[in-house]
């Protein structure tokens, strides 16, 4: 298959964003990436969303100097096993945008950004938002690129809560919504973002949440990475081509030491909290409109397996068209991206029949 490449990190950019708790920011900036070409009739639009600490590179290569804050330049998007000519979501059909999410740290508004007020980073003073703030703002992005609906919206992890909020906020504007390693509702709430808080708090650093100018807290960024990597599934897709446990540890660890020169404390923080509050369970009246692709790794360490029935079964006793798979791997929380090509073939088929 061919290869998407020449991508470039774009940026979209809104004046005066009001969040659902009544603050607003002056300045709104989404960082995303598009691949293929827009049907004349504007009917072949998917829209990309990322999981908790991800970028809006879900796919090929950049152009040199032209990749989003926090890419590796060269590097292939986290979701090119499924996006790309001939691929599931097949850029010879499909107009595909991945979006960077507000409060993120790679490249779109976010603590790490400058607050135009004060001429310093938000940092620890960044507003707190939801996933609802989340999808409104990307819902000026897709407006503003004059899309009038989406044949779906697709995404792991967070990436699925907001696949989720997308078809409870604006019912009817997508065909479907393809959620995958999730759930309808947030695993976890205070304790997690607590214990969150404390160890970023703990890093010499920290200086009151005011580490930008201070050496910042990458020493403690680095080992939370580390630790999720090992919990989410890195260790297992190494060991396919790194028998080694030694040399998959040092490689782990390497790639959390360059994430943790890149990412944002606070962002951890923002993210967490809006992913905290997340549940859509009680607006399942409110989905019927959008079939759902729904994919579940057994493995996943972080979204109990033992629930997705539960949350299926509800889902289609409220009228959801729901079409649930669950992966045959090892991979936990990142198999749907590591081992994309056990459900390209559904994925494909599954985007096919909508149009």
């Amino acid at each position: 298959m061919a290869e998407l490449t020449g991508i470039e990190s774009k940026l979209f950019t809104s004046r005066d964003f009001r969040l659902e708790n009544g603050q607003s920011l002056p300045v709104l900036e989404l960082a995303y990436e598009a691949y293929g070409t827009l049907s004349p009739e504007r009917d072949n639009a998917i829209l990309i969303v990322h999981g908790y600490t991800s970028s809006h590179h879900a796919a090929g290569r950049n152009a040199p100097g032209k990749q989003g804050r926090g890419v590796a330049e060269g590097a292939a998007g986290w979701f090119d096993g499924l996006i790309g000519p001939g691929k599931a979501v097949d850029t010879n059909r499909y107009f595909v945008v991945s979006v960077n999410a507000l409060g993120s740290a790679h490249g779109s508004t976010g603590p790490n950004c400058k607050d135009p007020r004060t001429g310093k980073p938000y940092g620890p003073t960044f507003p707190e938002i939801t996933m609802r703030d989340i999808v409104a703002a990307e819902k000026l992005l897709v407006d503003s690129l004059g899309l009038t609906g989406l044949v779906a919206v697709i995404g792991p992890s967070m990436g699925g809560f907001q696949s989720f909020q997308w078809a409870a906020s604006y019912p009817g504007f997508m065909k479907a919504i393809v959620p995958s390693v999730t759930a309808p509702r947030s695993p976890g709430g205070l304790d997690r973002l607590e214990t969150l808080q404390k160890r970023l708090a703990s890093d010499p650093n920290w200086n009151g949440g005011w580490y930008y100018d201070n050496g910042g807290i990458a020493r403690t960024l680095e080992e939370l990475r580390f630790e999720t990597l090992m919990n989410y599934g890195q260790n297992e897709i190494l060991a396919e081509t790194m028998p080694d446990p030694k040399a998959r540890e040092a490689a782990i660890r390497a790639n959390a030491k360059a994430w943790s020169q890149i990412y944002d404390g606070h962002s951890m923080v923002t993210l967490r909290r809006a992913i905290g509050s997340f549940d859509i369970t009680a607006d399942y009246a409110k989905l019927k409109t959008a079939k759902v692709l729904y994919v579940q790794s057994p493995s996943d360490k972080l979204f109990d397996i033992a629930l997705s029935p539960g949350y299926v079964s509800d889902m289609r006793k409220a009228g959801i068209d729901v079409t649930y798979v669950e992966l045959p791997t090892n991979k936990g929380h990142m198999a749907s991206h590591a081992d994309a090509a056990l459900w390209a073939p559904i994925l494909g088929a599954f985007l096919k029949r909508l149009s």
